[in-house]
């Protein structure tokens, strides 16, 4: 398994350092717009190789390195303002990033599975399918794998049950506008109750990415996990029950659209979306959810497209 990650900030990085601890790939290559940065991270992770549980050939390159790769991790972004409150304000740069490199990437590798972690990650996934030309499967985005994995250790501490047995999902897009699916929400077969005070955690939840950037000035640990689960599902095909970014196939009349829903994902990436049972303010929700992320898609697609 060759893993490509393309962009090497602190996510990026730190996604490299987990996916090595995790022993994924047989080769990991990283990609940076800086070659002498790339390098260093690249030696850096090679001497931490005799601690991990399998051999890696760890390199780095220009987009071309990306020659053969089983699966791409797109990091790469423009800078986040200090105090940036909205993921799409990173929306024209990356954009415009995206259709700069995606050619080269796509051609290099027109077989990977491309995983966006950058943000706003549903309308660049959706714009990754259209600029990459692939099967819709095989390009996903971390989505609101983060955010339902924060949500379900809030209810974790309240209920007094391990997260790992929480079918809790925050669904839509990894925003503003997100939305939980309580009517679906159990745990050992038991409906997990609607609430306020769980209401207050979804509201935690939604807002916890910013509060960290607040205090540290960015965000890796929690988003590098989530984007490093994904490639262990795709790596190791463990047809994994994940929320994650992808075409929503119509879902309640969303089309054109990338937003999280619950998704098998395995070698092929996503192999099948799962459709749950939504109750009425949740559709209502879910298609205000997918009317906001449309209206940034079309806005990147007008700032991807070549001048003229």
């Amino acid at each position: 398994m060759k893993i490509v990650i393309h962009g090497l900030g602190r996510v990026g990085a730190t996604l490299a350092y987990t996916v090595l601890l995790k022993g994924l790939a047989s080769e990991l290559t990283l990609i940076g717009r800086n070659a002498d940065h790339a390098k260093g991270h690249a030696l850096d992770l090679r001497h931490a190789t005799a601690f991990t549980p399998r051999p890696t050939q760890v390199t780095s390159g220009n987009l071309d390195a990306a020659q053969g790769a089983d699966l791409i991790a797109l990091c790469a972004s423009a800078p986040s303002p200090p105090d940036m409150r909205d993921r799409n304000f990173l929306a024209d740069a990356n954009a415009k990033l995206f259709a700069k490199i995606l050619p080269r990437l796509t051609a290099a590798a027109p077989d990977a599975v491309l995983v966006v972690v950058s943000n706003p990650v549903d309308a660049l996934t959706r714009l990754t399918q259209d600029l990459s030309g692939l099967p819709t499967g095989r390009v996903l985005g971390t989505g609101t794998l983060v955010d339902s994995l924060r949500f379900r250790e809030l209810l974790s501490e309240e209920i007094d049950i391990h997260t790992d047995d929480l079918r809790a999902y925050i669904l839509g897009e990894h925003g503003e506008s997100q939305l939980t699916a309580f009517s679906c929400a159990e745990a050992g077969g038991e409906p997990i109750e609607h609430t306020p005070e769980r209401d207050r955690l979804f509201e935690i939840a939604k807002h916890a990415g910013f509060e960290v950037f607040a205090l540290k000035g960015y965000t890796n640990f929690a988003i590098a996990s989530a984007a490093a689960h994904i490639c262990e599902a795709i790596a190791f095909d463990t047809k994994r029950v994940m929320p994650v970014s992808t075409d929503v196939e119509g879902f309640h009349g969303a089309r054109d659209v990338c937003l999280s829903l619950p998704a098998v994902v395995g070698r092929a990436g996503v192999t099948r979306v799962l459709h749950p049972t939504l109750n009425e303010s949740e559709i209502t929700a879910w298609k205000r959810s997918a009317d906001s992320v449309r209206q940034v898609v079309e806005r990147m697609r007008r700032a991807a497209a070549p001048p003229g």
